[in-house]
């Protein structure tokens, strides 16, 4: 399996939706929805994971997971209850996020110091839920060191979860490379439940080491498919080349006028400059375009500059085909998840 990170502040639905119209991906799990003292509202569950109106998948037929976040043990499996009516494939829960405004709330990797409390949460939540609704959850391999990486590891699995995402850095580590896909190999031999590697996966070459480090067949791919959208395909062995340029532009064309559906106005460019800054790393042409667009605001003027041509004409004539080419891509879709097991 190949699966899209949760990726708060940057891979919402939107992305999800022309990320996964691209191909490649199995499975996505969405940003983290907040859980601290409250049974949440199912419109909250909804505004952050829209798929779940749509049999919880994206346009193109690919399950999304909701992750949930917070520290409360009941809170958290009543909301995984609730959560559970809307009948998405799986929950999955962050014991993973490095953000220090989460962690000072008890959030996030915070809690990979108190192996005890994330059995309490991940038993809980699989007993909140229907025995259909899979549980996962996603950890780092540690919080300021990996002293306690199989502890956590075992207590994920004693509670029950069916597959454990870990991203092999611990929260000291952050975001900066490398990735210790080595250290996973250990928790591969410690728990006998589906291990899925993630962190810093930028490339096919990337993608085998990590594989041949951690021992782990299935990848979870974060900022590497954001900056090379075809990079789950080439990792995946269905192309072996790159998406063009050519081809990208219009899928851009389709997330920017979801963006401008959907995100406040003084917002909209903002989004689109930011997938843009990361496209910089795999196309050059994005990287002209990011720094002929760096200063512009306007969403009129940054549609016309990139895509030649005002947003309203754009959004005439890409809606229509890529509706079409949503309806063959979820059959497709459909077809390969049903058969794969997931």
């Amino acid at each position: 399996m190949i699966l899209l990170a949760p990726m708060e502040g940057l891979l919402d639905h939107i992305l999800r939706d022309v990320l996964t119209r691209v191909g490649g991906v199995d499975r996505c799990v969405s940003e983290f929805i907040r859980v601290t003292d409250q049974l949440l509202p199912k419109r909250v569950f909804t505004r952050i994971v829209p798929e779940l109106r749509n049999g919880g998948r994206t346009a193109a037929g690919v399950p999304v997971h909701p992750q949930l976040l917070g520290s409360d043990v009941n809170c958290l499996a009543e909301n995984a209850g609730r959560l559970a009516e809307l009948k998405p494939e799986g929950i999955d829960l962050n014991f993973g996020c490095p953000a220090k405004c989460v962690n000072r709330h008890r959030g996030g990797a915070v809690l990979l110091d108190e192996p005890e409390l994330i059995h309490e949460i991940v038993s809980a939540v699989r007993r909140a839920v229907p025995p259909e609704v899979m549980v996962s959850a996603k950890m780092r391999l540690g919080y300021m060191d990996d002293s306690r990486t199989l502890d956590v590891a075992r207590a994920i699995h004693a509670a029950g979860a069916h597959e454990i995402v870990v991203h092999a850095r611990t929260k000291a580590d952050g975001y900066k490379p490398p990735a210790y896909w080595e250290r996973i190999a250990a928790v591969r031999e410690a728990v006998p439940i589906t291990l899925i590697a993630n962190g810093e996966i930028w490339t096919v070459e990337h993608a085998q080491l990590a594989r041949e480090r951690s021992g782990c067949e299935h990848l979870m791919l974060g900022r590497g498919m954001v900056a090379d959208p075809g990079l789950a395909l080439r990792v995946a062995g269905q192309r072996s080349t790159p998406l063009p340029w050519g081809e990208l532009l219009p899928l851009m064309q389709v997330f920017f006028d979801q963006v401008r559906g959907h995100v406040a106005a003084r917002h909209q460019g903002g989004r689109l400059k930011q997938w843009l800054h990361y496209l910089k790393r795999a196309y050059p042409e994005a990287e002209a375009a990011y720094a002929e667009l760096r200063t512009v605001n306007a969403a009129d003027e940054l549609a016309a500059r990139l895509f030649g041509q005002s947003s309203d004409t754009l959004a005439r004539r890409t809606t229509s085909a890529y509706l079409a080419d949503s309806a063959a891509m979820k059959a497709v879709n459909c077809s390969r998840v049903v058969g794969n097991g997931s």
